[in-house]
């Protein structure tokens, strides 16, 4: 009798371990394991200027002034994306780049210069400095607020920076029967930059 009570004790230990270790590799594979983040994602200021944070209404504060932003533009080249925002409030025809590329914040202050009498080169001297080509390509863009460009189509770029400085010279044509228009510019840092942003309706 106490053999008969023994091996049942034997069997339901047996029992209740191997439902025990099935339920544990069920959960496991139920929980999909979270990825890992960078832990440094937002520590050069990147979180202030992606596109919920910038947009028509947002404000941004440079140089002692604080401008509107009227307008943004999205720009995709392939995998690649940045944005531009048109602002008013200082001289006019300025607007802030924002790209993050290979994990790195890029920010830049233009003012367009339709005034000058240059186009694409892969060198050029405008107003006693010298830019040499970066870089060009084509790719779509999406608009919105005001921008003066249509709500979407083909962009073609051209981008050249200072030798040896912080200058840049950028080309763009956002219509194909339109000449490229110069911009000047040139890179500033996060902490520069103050903004608030834009409402969210």
């Amino acid at each position: 009798m106490n053999s008969t009570w023994l091996i049942l004790a034997i069997v339901l230990a047996i029992v209740a371990v191997v439902f025990f270790v099935i339920s544990a590799k069920k959960k496991n594979a139920e929980q999909t394991p979270r990825p890992r983040e960078d832990p440094l994602k937002f520590s050069d200021g990147s979180a202030d200027f992606g596109p919920d944070v910038l947009g028509p209404g947002a404000i941004v504060g440079y140089g002692g002034v604080d401008y509107v932003c009227r307008g943004a533009i999205t720009m995709r080249q392939g995998a690649y994306t940045w944005h531009e925002y048109l602002l008013e409030g200082g001289r006019g025809g300025e607007y802030l780049s924002v790209d993050y590329d290979e994990g790195q914040l890029n920010l830049s202050w233009w003012i367009s210069r339709p005034d000058l009498d240059v186009q694409p080169a892969q060198e050029l001297t405008v107003e006693g400095v010298r830019y040499r080509k970066v870089e060009s390509g084509v790719g779509q863009f999406y608009s919105e607020g005001t921008t003066g460009v249509p709500e979407s189509g083909r962009f073609e770029y051209w981008d050249m920076a200072e030798t040896g400085g912080n200058g840049l010279l950028g080309f763009e044509t956002f219509s194909e029967d339109s000449s490229p228009e110069p911009s000047l510019g040139w890179k500033v840092l996060p902490g520069e930059l103050t903004v608030y942003p834009a409402p969210r309706s």
